[in-house]
């Protein structure tokens, strides 16, 4: 199967959420949440994501995650995570409680492809300050891709991982993943990065977009966001709409979309010093507001 039908694939079973210009949105992906060792890359922003979490939460925001939330290549199970991160993933349930929390499987977390392992592992936790199994993210789906569709003007956005677009990565993620359990985690220690992740490899990044931009040329222009290659992507409107919110693993500080008010902005949050010293978390917009109506399908 190419790039391009897997793309059209996870579009025609995309989650249909359906929205208007009072809606709002926040897209995150590629947050790598891992167990808080050496090799967790997402440990060095978690305080940022907390606070823009919270903020997002704060302010009636929706949660899209695009993928790669939590790192299942080089951890063997989601226990291990939550205990290293539990402050944020009690903030998603408050999201989840809400059904404000619209989750999508990438590459490093595809198992939750398996409806059966998110039910085992993400339905409850065990807290052993009291002794017993707590509910966590009961009745949680977790999709290949979203369309986010609005209510008046039926225009549509495409939101998915990316890597349908990468055939390593899609068609060989557990050969990936056991790459990287058992050679590059203890290598990334030494600071030696996966040679397989388009992240770290320029020349597979720039296949990637083609390959993606190539199937927006082909389905009348439809807005596109993804993750996967952690290089923000903000398009003019006129150019192919093809967006990606970057990561929240890039060094001291994370980047993500934002869709309010009928627009759509590239932020970035990160850590800021103030002239008597002290340390703050601030939002950066680095592009937009622009309407999401001036990128007009054909």
């Amino acid at each position: 199967m190419s790039s391009a039908s897997r793309l059209t694939r996870a579009f025609e079973r995309a989650k249909i959420i359906p929205f208007d210009d009072t809606s709002k949105f926040i897209l995150f992906s590629d947050c790598h949440r891992g167990d808080n060792s050496f090799a967790d890359d997402f440990a060095n922003n978690r305080n940022i994501y907390f606070h823009a979490l919270t903020h997002y939460y704060s302010e009636g925001f929706e949660y899209c995650e695009l993928g790669d939330g939590d790192e299942l290549w080089e951890n063997i199970n989601f226990a291990s995570i939550f205990e290293a991160h539990k402050n944020v993933f009690k903030l998603l349930r408050q999201f989840h409680l809400e059904n404000r929390l619209h989750m999508v499987w990438g590459n490093h977390d595809m198992v939750y492809q398996d409806q059966a392992y998110v039910d085992k592992n993400l339905s409850s936790y065990f807290e052993p300050i009291d002794g017993e199994n707590k509910e966590l993210f009961e009745g949680l789906k977790y999709h290949e891709a979203l369309v986010l569709k609005h209510s008046k003007t039926d225009q549509e956005l495409f939101l998915t991982h990316g890597h349908q677009a990468d055939w390593w990565n899609y068609n060989f993620w557990r050969w990936g993943r056991f790459l990287v359990r058992v050679l590059w985690k203890p290598l990334q220690v030494w600071g030696i990065a996966d040679p397989t992740s388009p992240a770290k490899n320029y020349k597979e990044l720039i296949k990637l977009e083609r390959r993606i931009k190539r199937w927006i040329l082909k389905n009348n222009l439809l807005i596109t966001i993804v993750g996967h290659t952690h290089r923000p992507r903000f398009p003019e409107p006129g150019d192919i709409p093809f967006f990606n919110d970057g990561s929240c693993v890039h060094p001291r500080s994370i980047t993500g979309i934002e869709i309010e008010n009928g627009q759509i902005s590239l932020i970035k949050w990160q850590i800021e010093t103030t002239v008597d010293g002290t340390l703050k978390v601030v939002r950066i917009l680095l592009e937009g507001p622009q309407k999401l109506i001036d990128y007009k399908e054909r």
